[in-house]
């Protein structure tokens, strides 16, 4: 077992406590005693090459095998984990030094910088159990019970509440325990069970959303485990782990520079300082967790995780804001504010006018008597009349705030979220979804959201020669060792092969997977075989603004310096000023040969073919004098090859979705002009009669060059931007939303972060995003498909819509409500509808409609609308229409009840009160279906398709029954006879015909001519 002498400081690297039997210490106390002095005499170089033996400055180890079969986990368990964690967090050189550099810490660790640790199950699991998983604690989430006080602290809940414990004081004292409870019971109840059913709701939304974001927190993470790379969850990251990172990467624990070229992170989430740090070997091994990777590629590897790592302790005190308000639920509670004022003034002028009227004896009780006779009436009578004076007109103010506005957006907003999870789009953040029903324009990548992302070698060009049978056998054996070399080389991907026999295992992006897989299959390459003869100097690693990359390495057995640069074949081909035929000769590149090149690019292009060319420079060495920087002119071409990236299916569909919907896409791509535009055209972005000339194709240095006011003036007109910079794909953005255009654009790049940033609505895609593009977007695309953006079109313009029925449902109601109150209360000096039952309407509206409403599923009716932008009002003409209309039946019906009812159906005050009670209740219920459409006559459409929908419509209609049938008492009612109950729903049912009718009235400017467009 390892075995460390203490430092200096006597602090201990591993804990001395002996883990082996007696005898077997005292057999390896002697050994290492022995040796000691043979040990002293090696020399340095044998130290550092010996695998067995590891060197400190501090102390000295040496492994001793003693057969016991618990050695590994017995070292593992030994290790002082403050000591790695403090090291990583202080970026400490010298403990660095004192653990003996990142090979002697990789053998503490018991893991290989090259293949890893063993991949195990039992080896991951005893890490996990030594130095934890990686995760971190979270703060504490909110209980039921707080949710519960939440709703208790509304002002208008304790009020109704000291109403009700008044009552129920004087109700006892007056008509005793027996009796006496009902008033102000019932009024408990009712609030009981609106406080527990709003409570409920936000309880189940903010777990829900909790959940999503635990899931947009899971990255993939590319790690070696015993030679082979594999793609596990960050979560199942283990200390000792080799970890890919490239650019884009987010890395997922703390741990040390392994191996890499041209390594920069951004340490600002952790330091808050924006330059990019070098990481190396050499000045600065160090990575922290949270920190990105923006180029460069590399490996790490891990000595902390989790809460042992600084990213870890600072996510542990923080949570993500789940109370975060959108712009939508900013609106409602504006909205909500100005009618909550309304009813506040109606309900203190129902509260004066009914006061006054009691004590001027103007109100009178069901035999006719006046209330209130001066000195002769009890203090008790009294008190309760004022009671319920004050718990009518507080209940009054209930029912005027929309509290089910807020709800409605919530259960909106959860639902879509939850359906568009499963539809293969991670919200990330909730105002996107609402704001993506605005989008007018949608601007695409083209590679891997409109292609398949599976790319294939279909042509290899040699000069100006198609080969068209298998590479190797055509071409010279010195060019295709070049060739080699600038495959294996040039590149950040790896091949696997785990058996001589077996398939290789072929990791990275899908462009180098393709050349990877073509150069092994078809030039037999032996990736490892052509690194070991070859040193690497310099490596120039790829990203969209450079759009190549390049090495400079030296053969083993030659003094030469050899660059290679791989990228688009217009780049390449500028650098070259010569180009290999078959039989290995150099041919010159005039300008006629140019030309012929340029036109081989185009024609690979047309076929909608990426063009990837590769160029060679040999240049003696002298002096030992090597550039810091690869050389980009004299170049040696090599050849061409062409990659086949086939259309997703169903994205031409996707695409005239979306113009049907008068959303506009822009595909804008890094590809040459050629091969965008016939890629545009496959996709339906593009018609085939749109050429060059019309600039509906522009290039990102043309765009660029616009003045700002010719980019304005042709921004409309463009749909292609081919071979375009990030910073092209930001300054689209930026014009769009200057035009007034609500823009959401997609993004897998690092370089893509600032456009995603910018855009209305930031969609990243999931599969080959950076965690760097998926922090900066809104919307996460799981499968990386344009159908999928389409899906979030679908999805975000239900929601609003969605929104604005539950609004016209509920504005129905407040008005009805309000004004059949306070016209009963000046007119009769009592209110038609008591505290409880106003509070069962308020839960009906509030909850049941929200949940009714809410949860509709999108339909194609939706994609036939222009988007509603940016300037359009919440509540549309249409939705006064429609809201006036059925207002002022449901307030003609019910004052005719209110003062006719008596005499109409021969019944006495309380049965009158009840009908009017039950014909409120039944018109809500009518009108929801009304509410289900805003502009199309067919309310039913679609209807069985919504079972939560028929679900509550029928919990409510049971609910009425018993309210009125069953439970009289609590809720003030008298049994109605069947006739009775017909007419109140004949009565109700008169809304359907009214709802149909008012649809006919066409509203006036740009909606009478969307209604029109839109059909029945």
């Amino acid at each position: 077992m390892p075995l460390r002498l203490r430092k200096h400081d006597h602090s201990p690297i591993l804990d001395p406590e002996p883990l082996v039997p007696a005898k077997r210490r005292w057999r390896m106390a002697f050994t290492v005693i022995y040796f000691s002095r043979l040990l002293l005499s090696l020399s340095k170089k044998v130290l550092y090459e010996q695998t067995k033996l590891l060197r400190s400055l501090s102390y000295v180890a040496i492994q001793v095998d003693d057969d016991n079969p618990s050695r590994d986990h017995a070292s593992l368990v030994n290790i002082d984990q403050n000591t790695l964690s403090r090291m990583l967090k202080e970026k400490n050189h010298h403990s660095l030094n004192q653990l003996g550099g990142l090979m002697q810490v990789a053998a503490i660790l018991q893991s290989d910088v090259k293949k890893g640790v063993s991949g195990s199950e039992a080896d991951l699991a005893h890490r996990r159990d030594v130095f934890g998983a990686n995760k971190y604690k979270k703060p504490p989430a909110k209980k039921f019970l707080s949710y519960v006080l939440e709703a208790l602290k509304d002002t208008t809940i304790i009020i109704l509440l000291a109403c009700a414990i008044l009552s129920l004081a004087f109700g006892i004292k007056q008509h005793g325990p027996k009796d006496g409870w009902y008033d102000g019971g019932s009024i408990i109840v009712a609030i009981f069970l609106v406080v527990v059913i709003s409570a409920v709701s936000n309880f189940k939304q903010s777990r829900q959303f909790l959940k999503l974001s635990d899931e947009s927190s899971d990255i993939r993470v590319q790690v070696v485990r015993d030679g082979r790379h594999q793609n596990i969850s960050i979560f199942d990251v283990v200390v000792g782990d080799l970890v890919s990172l490239k650019i884009g990467d987010q890395i997922p624990a703390d741990g040390l520079f392994s191996d890499g070229y041209s390594l920069k992170v951004d340490e600002s989430s952790m330091t808050g300082e924006s330059d990019h740090v070098e990481v190396n070997g050499a000045t600065n091994p160090f990575l922290l967790s949270g920190t990105k990777v923006t180029d460069g590629f590399g490996f790490m590897l891990v000595t902390s995780v989790g809460m042992n790592t600084a990213w870890g302790e600072m996510m542990s005190s923080i949570s993500r804001n789940l109370d975060e308000q959108t712009p939508l639920q900013a609106r409602l509670n504006k909205l909500t504010s100005y009618i909550g004022k309304v009813g506040l003034a109606v309900a203190i002028l129902v509260l004066a006018v009914l006061t006054i009227r009691y004590f001027t004896g103007n109100t009178r009780d069901d035999h006719g008597r006046p209330e209130y006779n001066g000195s002769k009436t009890k203090v008790n009578d009294v008190l309760n009349s004022v009671v319920d004076i004050i718990a009518a007109a507080v209940t009054i103010v209930v029912v005027a705030i929309p509290e089910g506005l807020p709800l409605a957006v919530t259960l909106t907003l959860a639902y879509s979220m939850k359906q568009m999870m499963a539809d293969n789009a991670l919200v990330r953040k909730l105002s996107a979804c609402e704001t993506m029903g605005s989008a007018t324009t949608i601007c695409t990548d083209k590679t891997g959201t409109l292609t398949m992302n599976q790319m294939q070698v279909s042509e290899f060009w040699l000069g100006k020669e198609l080969t068209e049978h298998s590479v190797s056998t055509e071409i010279e054996p010195e060019f295709s060792l070049l060739l080699e070399e600038g495959i294996a080389l040039n590149t950040a991907a790896t091949v696997n092969k785990p058996h001589p026999t077996s398939t290789p295992e072929i990791s990275g992006s899908p462009t180098e997977k393709a050349i990877l897989s073509w150069a092994v299959l078809d030039l037999g390459l032996n990736i490892y075989e052509t690194k070991q003869k070859c040193e690497i100097m310099n490596v120039e690693t790829f990203n969209s603004e450079k759009k190549r990359s390049g090495v400079m390495m030296r053969k083993s057995n030659e003094q030469a310096i050899h660059t290679h640069w791989k990228g688009g074949a217009e780049m390449i081909l500028a650098m070259c000023t010569t180009y290999y035929v078959k039989s290995g000769e150099l041919i010159d590149i005039n300008e006629e040969e140019r030309m012929q090149f340029r036109a081989i690019i185009h024609s690979m292009a047309a076929k909608s073919l990426r063009c990837i060319a590769f160029a060679h420079k040999k240049v003696i060495e002298e002096n030992r004098l090597i550039s810091e920087k690869l050389e980009e002119t004299g170049f040696t071409l090599l050849g061409l090859v062409g990659l086949k990236d086939p259309c997703r299916p169903g994205v031409r569909t996707a695409v005239e979705s979306c113009k049907k919907a008068k959303v506009s896409v822009k595909m804008i791509t890094g590809d040459n002009p050629h091969t965008a535009r016939a890629i545009a055209i496959e996709c339906g972005i593009l018609n085939p009669q749109d050429d060059m000339d019309n600039k509906a194709v522009v290039e990102g240095v043309e765009f660029r060059n616009y003045s700002p006011e010719e980019r304005m003036a042709r921004i409309e007109d463009i749909r292609v931007m081919a071979r375009s910079s990030p910073f092209d794909k930001l300054l689209m953005v930026q014009c769009l939303k200057e035009k007034g255009h609500v823009v959401a654009v997609t993004g897998d790049g690092t370089n893509d972060a600032p456009a995603l940033k910018e855009a209305d609505i930031g969609l990243s895609m999931g599969i080959q995003g950076t965690e760097v593009a998926k922090e900066s977007s809104d919307i996460i695309i799981l499968d990386d498909n344009f159908t999928s953006v389409v899906t979030v079109l679908r999805w975000g313009r239900c929601v609003y819509n969605n929104i604005q029925k539950f609004i016209q449902f509920q504005l129905t109601v407040n008005v009805a409500a309000l004004v059949i109150n306070f016209v009963a209360a000046i007119s009769s000096g009592k209110v038609p509808l008591t505290a409880v039952q106003l509070l069962w309407v308020n839960l009906i509206m509030d909850t049941m409609g929200a949940l009714a409403l809410a949860t509709e599923q999108p339909t194609d009716e939706l994609m036939t609308k222009s988007p509603a932008g940016r300037s359009e009002p919440l509540i549309t003409k249409i939705m006064w229409r429609n809201l006036i209309a059925q207002a002022l039946y449901q307030l003609v019906v019910l004052l005719i009840l209110q003062f006719k009812g008596k005499y109409i159906f021969a019944v006495d005050e309380k049965v009158k009160s009840t009908l009017i009670f039950n014909t409120f209740v039944l018109c809500q219920v009518f009108n929801e279906f009304n509410a289900r459409k805003l502009e199309k006559r067919n309310i039913f459409k679609g209807i069985h398709k919504n079972k939560l929908f028929l679900a509550i419509i029928g919990i409510t209609i049971v609910l009425q029954v018993m309210m009125v049938e069953l439970l009289k008492r609590f809720a003030s009612t008298e049994r109605l006879s069947w006739e009775q109950w017909g007419a109140c729903i004949g009565i109700a049912a008169v809304s359907w015909p009214i709802g149909f009718a008012v649809k006919c009235i066409p509203v006036s400017g740009k909606e009478a001519s969307k209604q029109r467009a839109s059909g029945i």
